[in-house]
């Protein structure tokens, strides 16, 4: 419960780092940093090659010291290729390239030691160091956007996101610093522990990189084939709708820890099941809630130019359910390090993404990119549930909330 109050709280905070910047900086200002975000997620998805879940699933086994370095070397080279990269292919301002390099750095080392963190099982100071990072940036723009005049431009961004990564950075080390292991690096150890963290992190992280592909190239789409409007109409109606997804990920996160400090196979117990359910239906519970909200609010609330991120919402919505399960059993087999299964249900969906992208978004424009989405998800957690049936003999039944399960939900809600 501790780990799902968190990212509440973390995800009311991204929603109100959501609200100021397309409030105060209108559609096309939330749509520059709609961009300078992906880029910064696209360039940290690489990190992931040696380090990210891998990092998790080897922190209980290995010294931490061995895992922090070849991680940290490797964070720092991929940030500087990457920005690189960038300038070749979308050719920034200087400035814009600048800030690229170093606020993925930050984020990418910041990830890192909160991934060991979690992998200790110090889940109270992974989550209380994520929140003061989103309450951080939210306050700092808060603050500025109040202010008023020349703060309210989109470089404003750039500096709260120094404060809201950098500050929570140097908190992180006090806790790993105070970890019992030994801080020697014994040369021959620590070159056989980046072999099997490379090794972990291929498998691991590779469905990764493909379901960000899934999640936002349709951004790239829609900046190609419109404008930045656009994307930051499309943005705040997937921010929206991705914002629920907070109730499938706490459950797969714990679900994913507890297995990989289990030793040994095994199929879920009725318990894990059972939070799968509820976390489905409290999933398709908020989405409902989300698609009834009429356009007027939502120009109430963000700006005129957003009312159209109603229609973005109620084509994700299906979609969005569907992500649920599919996280719950992306977990699963995570944990038992069968990776293969969720790169394919990944790759999957990136055939529909691609193919939707080049197909409906010159058409439909940012319905366009909502739509092919859910065909997206929709197509990788069928995969993903073909095969979950395979290795444990339970279907998309498994997941269904029943009559228990509600009556379950709602003495949850009533002892709150």
């Amino acid at each position: 419960m501790q780990n799902f109050a968190a990212r509440l709280a973390t995800a009311l905070l991204s929603f109100g780092v959501v609200w100021l910047t397309a409030r105060y900086l209108g559609a096309a200002g939330r749509g520059a940093v709609s961009l300078f975000v992906t880029d910064c997620a696209a360039i940290l998805l690489f990190i992931g090659l040696l380090g990210g879940s891998s990092l998790i699933y080897l922190a209980p086994r290995r010294n931490l010291w061995h895992l922090l370095l070849p991680a940290y070397g490797w964070a720092t080279l991929v940030c500087a290729l990457g920005t690189g990269t960038v300038a070749l292919l979308r050719q920034p301002e200087p400035a814009y390239l600048l800030h690229l390099g170093l606020l993925s750095l930050l984020q990418a080392l910041f990830s890192i030691n909160t991934a060991l963190l979690l992998g200790r099982r110090r889940e109270g100071t992974y989550n209380l160091l994520t929140l003061v990072q989103v309450a951080l940036l939210a306050g700092a723009l808060l603050a500025a956007f109040w202010a008023g005049g020349r703060l309210v431009a989109v470089y404003t961004y750039y500096y709260a996101a120094y404060l809201a990564f950098g500050l929570p950075l140097l908190l992180s080390l006090v806790p790993l610093l105070r970890l019992p292991d030994p801080r020697r690096r014994q040369g021959r150890r620590l070159r056989a522990t980046t072999r099997e963290l490379a090794r972990h992190s291929r498998g691991a992280h590779f469905s990764n990189m493909l379901a960000f592909a899934n999640y936002r190239l349709g951004y790239y789409f829609v900046a190609y084939f419109a404008d930045a409007r656009a994307v930051g109409v499309l943005s705040v109606g997937v921010a929206l709708m991705e914002a629920i997804w907070l109730i499938p990920r706490s459950a797969a996160l714990v679900q994913y820890v507890d297995l990989v400090n289990t030793p040994g196979g095994g199929p879920l117990p009725e318990s894990a099941l059972r939070v799968g359910r509820l976390a489905v239906l409290g999933t398709a519970a908020a989405v409902l809630v989300l698609v009834a909200v009429p356009p007027a609010v939502l120009t109430a609330v963000f700006g005129r130019e957003f009312g159209a991120a109603q229609t973005v919402m109620r084509l994700l919505a299906p979609g969005s359910v569907m992500m649920a399960v599919q996280m719950l059993i992306s977990s699963y087999f995570a944990g038992r390090a069968q990776y293969r299964i969720n790169n394919a249900a990944a790759l999957a969906g990136l055939v529909l993404t691609l193919t939707g992208g080049l197909l409906l978004i010159p058409r439909l424009g940012i319905e366009g990119a909502a739509l092919a989405s859910t065909l997206s998800y929709t197509a990788s957690t069928a995969f993903l549930l073909w095969h979950f049936r395979r290795a444990t003999g339970l279907g998309i039944t498994a997941f269904l909330p029943g009559p228990t399960d509600i009556t379950r939900a709602w003495q949850l809600l009533r002892s709150r």
